[in-house]
């Protein structure tokens, strides 16, 4: 079946949106960057997802990275000092990006990240909204926030939580360390590993039955799963968005950038 290529021209060609039978796939495009995520390819997730949402006929989506070296390593550091210096200039990026974090969260049909290579950061994030993560045994995961000095968001961590327990969360973002796609599995941040030859096939089996299955009965199902595992009534959103745009505005986040600019390790000093 040929995939048939949506929103060209209309939003970046680093998001390659498709259709294909019963699937839609989004395709984050930028391999010489290992596919990381510029404030366009955010701005235009909701877009693609919206019409996915709206056609009857799609009832699932497939979210990969171009390439063989990664699905999304994260933000693309190159356009920080730009985007996200400053409060106002943070804010604006964190509303993008977070609205788009929201759209992947939210959407009614299956979501299934399709994993081959690096996974970091805001990937891993991307890919934590999923319903299924799907990886090859030469994948890479981490969540590098605490040794770059940034913020990440309250929703971010959530999802983190959500996939892992609380005791799996907190060692993956503390020590901000490295894992291999079974440790990850381990871990609780994908679901399945392959070899990187079988992905497709488990990938395909995966779609198979789902577009097999009731679509309203699987949307209403995953609704319900996703409405037990999100209470936090007592929890004040405001202080969480203070706490990320405080990491944003401190001298260890500039030493982070510093930092990772120059290839060195960063020396923070908790201001």
């Amino acid at each position: 079946m040929t995939k048939e290529r949506l929103f060209q021209g209309e939003i970046t060609d680093n998001l390659v949106v498709e259709r294909e039978g019963h699937t839609g796939w989004i395709t984050f495009n930028d391999p010489a960057k290992h596919n990381a995520v510029s404030f366009d390819m955010w701005a235009g997730l909701p877009k693609a997802l919206q019409a996915f949402e709206d056609d009857i006929n799609i009832r699932s989506v497939v979210l990969t990275g171009a390439g063989d070296k990664a699905f999304v390593s994260g933000a693309n550091i190159s356009q920080f000092d730009k985007l996200r210096t400053g409060v106002s200039a943070v804010e604006e990026y964190e509303v993008v990006a977070e609205r788009a974090q929201l759209a992947i969260q939210d959407f009614s049909k299956p979501l299934i990240a399709r994993i081959d290579g690096y996974c970091i950061g805001g990937g891993m994030n991307i890919a934590l909204c999923c319903d299924i993560r799907l990886a090859s045994d030469a994948s890479i995961f981490a969540i590098p926030a605490a040794r770059l000095g940034l913020g990440y968001r309250f929703t971010a961590i959530q999802n983190l939580v959500r996939a892992t327990g609380m005791a799996n969360a907190l060692d993956i973002f503390i020590t901000a360390s490295k894992y291999n796609a079974q440790e990850a599995k381990e871990k609780g941040l994908i679901n399945e590993v392959t070899t990187r030859a079988g992905l497709d096939a488990l990938l395909d089996t995966y779609l198979n039955k789902i577009n097999a299955n009731a679509p309203l009965t699987v949307a209403a199902g995953k609704k319900m799963i996703r409405s037990l595992s999100d209470r936090f009534s007592t929890i004040d959103r405001e202080e969480m968005k203070a706490l990320v745009l405080q990491c944003f505005e401190s001298d260890d986040y500039k030493e982070g950038k510093l930092a990772f600019a120059e290839k060195r390790q960063p020396q923070f000093k908790g201001r």
